[in-house]
């Protein structure tokens, strides 16, 4: 009797009654339907937006491109003056001409290392094929990157890292750098090496830039010779295309004798005592050698490896063959040669040494023949 006669019975509950009114039932209805009329509101104003972006489409993808080229032309000449890049000069002669060249990457991000610049000069004449030979680690394919990077960005109209550039108009820049495979395809890394070469080799014409890092390294020594040899041959006399070969193949460096057209260069470096020092520097002239152990014992391969290799190395080079012709490994008093070796080794920077520190100037001519005489009993004991 107490409920008011518009209260509507909804629920019955253990410890009462839930009521509602006609009012209430209303704001339910409200809300419930609101959600549904909100989805419908949104899908039309969605497609007014899209009817109205349809009529204005050409217009808006013409703004939206020439948008892009200023963002671009912006973003070149922002970089150009922050890192003191200057104007290349494109020619039609087939020529690469850098001084103090820069990797436009690699200056930026090298931290507390100050980047080294290069200067590279590459022309159809006596110039255009280089072979750039060096340890693993020296800059080899960061110098070959460095200048594929700046022929693209001078193509593009952008000033470029160096102090001075003067590059012929390039077709495309084929490179072969990396070593992958693809496993899915049943190709092997050489394979892959390949398939990229002959790419190069088929598609290159003599306006091209060509990269070539290591080709042949997968493979045989002497197949690998010779795969890079032809190779390089074919370029220089079939496609006469501006070309960067880093390889470890010293023999290759002879192909400068053999033909026209071809410079030797390498990444110098210094050694100081088991250590080298890389230097980043590009340099007329093939490579002494290739450093191979003191980089591995850089990269903190174990002394007893280091040792190892350094003995079968010392047979190699001097030819010891076996009985069956083939080069003689060391064998299990290798341990005890090294050890010698180790201590001739002290004893020679020992009189070296001493040498350097003489006091010349006061030194009798007796005295000196007399000291001389030591230092030769020194070294032969």
């Amino acid at each position: 009797d107490i409920v008011p006669e518009d209260y509507i019975r909804k629920q019955t509950l253990v410890g009462g009654e839930r009521f509602i009114t006609p009012e209430l039932k209303e704001y339910e209805n409200k809300v419930l339907g609101s959600e549904e009329k909100l989805k419908n509101l949104e899908q039309e104003v969605f497609l007014q937006i899209l009817s109205s972006v349809r009529e204005e489409s050409d217009q808006l993808l013409k703004t939206a491109s020439m948008l892009a080229v200023v963002d671009f032309l912006s973003s070149l000449s922002v970089v150009a003056k922050r890192h003191n890049y200057t104007r290349p000069l494109m020619v039609e002669d087939c020529v690469i001409d850098m001084s103090e060249a820069r990797h436009p990457v690699l200056e930026r991000v090298l931290a507390g290392e100050r980047f080294i610049p290069t200067n590279t000069y590459i022309d159809m004449q006596d110039s255009r094929l280089l072979i750039l030979t060096g340890p693993n680690m020296a800059g080899k394919s960061t110098y070959m990157r460095q200048v594929a990077l700046i022929v693209l960005m001078a193509q593009t109209g952008s000033f470029v890292p160096a102090s001075a550039a003067r590059i012929g108009i390039t077709d495309r820049i084929f490179t072969r750098i990396g070593a992958s495979d693809f496993l899915s395809k049943g190709q092997s890394t050489f394979m892959v090496e390949m398939i990229e070469v002959a790419n190069i080799v088929n598609n290159a014409t003599e306006k091209s830039l060509i990269i070539l890092d290591e080709v042949g390294r997968g493979t045989s020594t002497f197949d690998g010779i010779s795969i890079a040899w032809a190779l390089a041959e074919h370029i220089l006399n079939r496609i006469s295309a501006r070309t960067l070969f880093a390889t470890h193949y010293n023999e290759l460096t002879e192909l400068s004798l053999i033909h026209d057209g071809v410079k030797n260069y390498n990444v110098s470096v210094r050694e100081w005592g088991d250590e080298i020092i890389f230097l980043r520097k590009i340099e007329e002239g093939p490579a002494d050698k290739s450093y191979g152990i003191q980089v591995a014992r850089l990269a903190g391969v174990p002394d007893a490896i280091i040792g190892r290799a350094k003995e079968v190395l010392y047979n190699l080079q001097n030819e010891s063959l076996n009985t069956a012709g083939k080069p003689k490994l060391p064998g299990g008093k290798a341990k005890k040669r090294r050890e010698q070796l180790d201590l001739f080794s002290s004893a020679h920077d020992a009189v070296i040494s001493e040498i350097v520190n003489l006091e010349t100037d006061n030194l009798t001519p007796e005295e000196a023949h007399s000291l001389l005489i030591e230092l030769r009993e020194k070294l032969k004991s």
